[in-house]
């Protein structure tokens, strides 16, 4: 193993398990066996480029499995399918017990961190290529709460996957990943198609 790909590993457990904010550079050097106090700023240039490069081999990863099916979907189910199955494909690739979802969870849920996510998730033309699909398939609904359910869907996967592999990680189960990906699929495809309550609306836009 690399000395990157040890401190890749490293950073993702500890952020997983302690939180992105209270892990220093320094100790996930020490987590990776690297006596360099300046290992991260070396490899990556700093916590920025960790943390980036983390993100980053989830998504690259992810892309793979989405290019290599190369499904165009036909029905909301099929696009969120799309959505979501790449990633539990990624995860259940994992060595077990792994992290990926919690460092995933953190991340969305540290602001700094999401600022990271976010930029780098603009930039996955595959992900842009669903949304819009999404989008159009669902134009007969109120726009506003379309786009306040869309915001859910991120929460919802990594919520759920986060739960999910800490529980596996603590009875020692195999997380089943691709079922918990049908699950999660037919769950986001109900609640992106479900009827629109009037007063829902106003809800919807304070998600932004």
């Amino acid at each position: 193993m690399s000395a990157r790909t040890a401190l890749l590993d490293a950073a993702e457990r500890l952020f997983a398990e302690g939180g992105i904010a209270q892990v220093s550079d320094r100790r996930v050097g020490e987590a990776a066996g690297n006596s360099n106090h300046s290992a991260v700023r070396y490899h990556f240039g700093g916590r920025d480029g960790l943390l980036r490069a983390l993100i980053s081999r989830h998504l690259d990863a992810v892309l793979e499995f989405r290019q290599a099916a190369n499904d165009a979907g036909e029905s909301v189910l099929e696009d969120v399918r799309n959505f979501v199955m790449p990633s539990m494909q990624v995860l259940a690739g994992l060595p077990q017990p792994s992290w990926r979802a919690r460092f995933l969870s953190q991340a969305l849920n540290d602001p700094a961190t999401l600022a990271l996510v976010l930029d780098i998730v603009d930039q996955q033309a595959d992900q842009l290529r669903i949304r819009r699909s999404l989008i159009t398939r669902l134009r007969h609904l109120d726009q506003g709460v379309v786009a306040g359910r869309a915001l859910l869907i991120n929460r919802i996967v990594t919520g759920a996957t986060a739960d999910i592999e800490g529980r596996a990680e603590r009875d020692g189960r195999d997380p089943q990943w691709l079922a918990v990906g049908d699950f999660l699929a037919d769950a986001i495809a109900g609640m992106l198609t479900a009827p629109v309550t009037p007063n829902s609306r106003g809800a919807a836009a304070s998600l932004g």
